[in-house]
């Protein structure tokens, strides 16, 4: 092959390996909705580690949202283009400056003129026309149906750390504790005068907290209110029977060692009744021995 035909032959396969790759970019250039949320569900709903996020409380929702967004809109301006030559552009910044930051946001719906909006334009700049695959105004419109669709799971992780919250707060408020405490004097006075009523307390104490470690109540609603009541009305009997069975075994363990100690008892009295008796028949015998020697 002639370097001419060489020469010939490696253009018409780089522009075949060019126009494959524009194609495929301009096939997920479509899709790129639902890449943006995809990967904002992949960082939003998973951490580090990529183990799903348990939402208890702790987390910063707002932090890990921002994330997740700055995340799609990198894969926004990624799809915005075709980059198979060196050329640099400011796509990135400028979808960032206009959809990220909160300042400029703020400041094209104030004075709501598209002069001072990077995104009203149908082109992006140091882009040639036919390389550009989303335009800036598609972009924005994307974006905005991006944040309403992907808004819902924001809310939904805040309720279920404001859910965790009330599920962990068990006390009553402030207000609440004080009115207890002046309509219960009457109560607690009562409860002075008849000890008795002090005991029973006791014991249910003791019972409702056996019943709270067995039934692991603070992990079961942990996952929420619905599931954790559904959980405990089907461990709330086989836990209360397994109580009483406790109970029952350990009554009957101590009724039998109630024989076994008494018999140990009379065993070792045994011996000391009988030896003052033992003593005499030996006094006896050994008088009668001498009496027959004299």
């Amino acid at each position: 092959m002639d370097e001419q035909t060489q020469k010939k032959t490696l253009t018409s396969l780089a522009n075949h390996a060019r126009g494959v790759v524009e194609g495929k970019a301009k096939e997920e250039a479509g899709r790129v909705l639902i890449r943006m949320k995809d990967r904002f569900s992949t960082l939003f709903n998973h951490d580090s580690d990529s183990m799903p996020r348990v939402w208890t409380g702790k987390e910063d929702v707002r932090s890990i949202s921002k994330t997740a967004h700055s995340a799609a809109l990198k894969l926004l301006s990624v799809m915005a283009a075709i980059r198979l030559d060196d050329n640099v552009d400011n796509i990135e910044n400028t979808l960032c400056s206009a959809l990220l930051d909160t300042k400029g946001i703020a400041s094209v719906a104030k004075w709501g003129s598209t002069t001072s909006d990077p995104l009203a334009s149908s082109t992006w700049d140091k882009v040639p026309p036919n390389k550009i695959l989303i335009t800036p105004v598609q972009c924005k419109i994307l974006w905005r149906q991006y944040r309403a669709e992907t808004e819902y799971c924001v809310t939904q992780a805040i309720s279920a750390q404001e859910a965790n919250k009330r599920s962990n707060n068990w006390l009553p408020p402030p207000w609440a504790i004080v009115a207890l405490i002046i309509l219960g004097f009457n109560e607690f006075l009562t409860l002075l005068r008849n000890p008795l009523y002090v005991g029973i307390i006791f014991i249910g104490y003791l019972m409702l907290k056996a019943l709270w470690v067995q039934l692991d109540i603070s992990g079961e609603f942990s996952h929420g209110v619905l599931p954790g009541i559904i959980s405990l009305s089907t461990k709330f009997i086989p836990t209360i029977m397994s109580l009483l069975k406790k109970l029952a075994e350990e009554g009957q363990a101590a009724a039998n060692n109630n024989p076994q100690s008494t018999n140990a008892s009379a065993s070792k009295s045994l011996p000391n009744t009988t030896s003052p008796s033992l003593t005499a028949s030996s006094t006896v015998t050994s008088s009668a021995n001498g009496t027959k020697e004299e």
